[in-house]
């Protein structure tokens, strides 16, 4: 694990207060993407219309849209410079992001889907966005982003106020967690990790550290960064299993270290 120092405002915007902390993240490298395999129509013009068919890669059209997660394989991207994300592919600009996020870390997105071009390569990206509102998405240029494959999924499950990581879409750890109280929920949806954070104060409220993920807390909304949430640690680990915070999965500071060293960015994020 790569660890740089950085001074940020996340642990205000989590609970708004100051924390120096830094930056944990692994090498990001780019990869190939797997095979596609896409839907065809085999009808001709004018003979009756069938059913799609399921052709195996790499078949394709230019403008097909295949998807790039499933139960165990997920994409993350990362930004090679700012970028502009659209509505549509080439339609209108719906956000620029910066190189860096607001914590002096790369951004990064989920990557739910690719467009191809002529010869079966993505030419842009339907990406999760950590943006208002939650599950808010958008298109980028695939050219724009270093794609990795992740194959970790984690979920929050806050009716048994507990965090499950499957690798390789097997179980590898299980954590109880403290979550939102009733004025300060924690949102259930689907989002993804977009940044890991290592605590200096291992013995502040965030323990060693706190893994960001792309929601953002239904109440809070003129925290610092717009109230972003995330699993992290906890100075008070006997509150664990209750509903207590201010939106954030507190887990134990050991669990955290486990989650921080095994999970990715990218990494989907399912809170039901």
């Amino acid at each position: 694990m790569r660890i740089a120092a950085a001074l940020v405002a996340f642990a205000a915007a989590l609970l708004g207060g100051a924390l120096a902390i830094g930056v944990a993240s692994g090498p990001t490298r780019d990869v190939p993407l797997p095979p596609l395999a896409v839907e065809q129509d085999p009808a001709a013009p004018g003979e009756a219309r069938h059913a799609p068919r399921r052709v195996a890669a790499p078949a394709c059209r230019e403008g097909d849209v295949v998807s790039m997660r499933d139960d165990v394989t997920a994409h993350g991207g990362e930004a090679r410079r700012a970028l502009n994300v659209f509505a549509a592919p080439g339609g209108a600009v719906l956000h620029r992001f910066g190189r860096l996020n607001a914590n002096g870390v790369p951004t990064v997105f989920g990557i739910l889907g690719a467009r191809l071009d002529g010869s079966c390569a993505p030419a842009w990206y339907r990406v999760q966005l950590p943006l208002r509102p939650n599950g808010r998405t958008g298109w980028l240029r695939a050219s724009d982003v270093r794609v990795t494959t992740v194959d970790t999924r984690i979920v929050v499950d806050l009716a048994d106020r507990r965090v499950t990581l499957f690798k390789a879409g097997e179980r590898v750890l299980q954590a109880t967690a403290a979550i939102g109280k009733a004025g300060t929920p924690t949102p259930t949806g689907s989002y993804y990790v977009n940044q890991r954070l290592l605590a200096s104060d291992p013995g502040g409220p965030f323990g060693p550290g706190a893994i960001g993920i792309s929601a953002f807390s239904p109440t809070l909304k003129d925290w610092v960064q717009g109230g972003p949430i995330a699993i992290h640690g906890t100075n008070v680990p006997h509150l664990l299993g209750e509903a207590v915070s201010f939106g954030c999965v507190r887990v134990r500071n050991g669990d955290l270290l486990r989650l921080i060293d095994l999970v990715p960015e990218g990494t989907p994020v399912v809170i039901r």
